[in-house]
């Protein structure tokens, strides 16, 4: 099976233009395809921007909402999936959501950000209730989670469990926690003998200042490519055949005993 070549947007775009960040994320799907991408990740809430303070309701929107609709066309024109996030709208409710679209334009899945970060998150957005979402792209199981959630070990575990290959994580990680890009993601994935794209913003945005840092690292806890503090599209390779040999040498997940961890929940 051929890997899969995965471009990485880091980026903040224009918080609040969600029509300038559409023409970024067209602008990024174009070079990525260029570089023979099929796969692009973008950060968390990147169609709207993140520090939109009370615009959120303004401008969030359904899963089948306009945002999704100019993505998928940007997906087939370019021929490579997307992940974005965006701020989704389900009734009365609003959610920190990423949403996976395939290259012809069907959208393959959405998940909801299930731990919300700090006072702004938890303010304007009510908490996902499912841990685990997942698509197949290419012959590789996609997992999805979003910027806090992955500091939690159970939820990239649960991902581990069901199988997933490559964990997108769309991320606002901010100072002074650069050590998650650093050092946290890399052994996520390690423990769970995964891929993990860690897609972050960069610099000030309203109160934050966002550290870039986004990476690929692979299930030996190496990172395949890393991105600097700037805004930088960067590449890298998940590669299946590695992945099935990493997962038959390292023994973590067949070694676990479940019945010893039962007060964990």
């Amino acid at each position: 099976m051929p890997s899969l070549r995965t471009a990485l947007l880091q980026s903040s775009g224009r918080p609040g233009a969600v029509a300038e960040n559409l023409k970024a994320l067209d602008e990024a799907a174009a070079r990525a395809a260029d570089a023979g991408a099929r796969l692009l990740v973008a950060p968390e809430l990147f169609l709207t921007g993140y520090a939109i303070g009370d615009a959120v309701p303004e401008l969030a929107e359904p899963a089948d909402g306009p945002g999704s609709a100019a993505i998928a066309e940007i997906a087939v024109r370019h021929g490579l999936a997307v992940l974005y996030g965006y701020p989704e709208r389900d009734g009365e409710r609003i959610f920190n959501a990423s949403q996976l679209i395939g290259a012809d334009g069907v959208r393959l899945a959405n998940y909801r950000k299930t731990h919300l970060f700090g006072c702004f998150e938890q303010e304007w957005f009510t908490p996902g209730e499912q841990t685990v979402v997942q698509a197949d792209l290419d012959g590789i199981r996609i997992g999805l989670l979003i910027c806090y959630d992955v500091e939690f070990p159970e939820n990239v575990r649960a991902h581990a469990l069901a199988g997933t290959d490559l964990l997108l994580v769309p991320t606002a990680q901010m100072r002074p926690f650069q050590f998650v890009a650093e050092s946290v993601v890399p052994v996520r994935a390690f423990e769970n003998q995964m891929y993990v794209a860690y897609v972050n913003r960069t610099g000030p945005e309203g109160e934050f200042e966002f550290v870039g840092l986004s990476c690929l690292a692979g299930p030996d806890g190496v990172v395949r490519t890393r991105a600097g503090r700037g805004e930088e599209l960067v590449i890298g390779e998940v590669d299946p055949e590695f992945l099935a040999a990493s997962r038959a040498a390292n023994p973590y997940l067949a070694d676990r005993r479940p019945g010893l961890y039962g007060s964990l929940a």
